[in-house]
């Protein structure tokens, strides 16, 4: 049980928490500009 002390631990908690919701922004981030929702994508865009 020692990862479990180790996670408890007030330094790695706000380390993973802060990695946690970074992914989760980046997980955003990457679907709103998948989505195109500011621009106009075409699929044949170079004809």
């Amino acid at each position: 049980m020692a990862l479990l002390e180790w996670i408890q631990r007030p330094v790695v908690k706000f380390v993973l928490t802060t990695l946690f919701y970074f992914a989760i922004m980046m997980v955003l981030f990457y679907l709103y500009d998948y989505s195109g929702i500011n621009q106009a994508k075409f699929i044949y865009n170079d004809f």
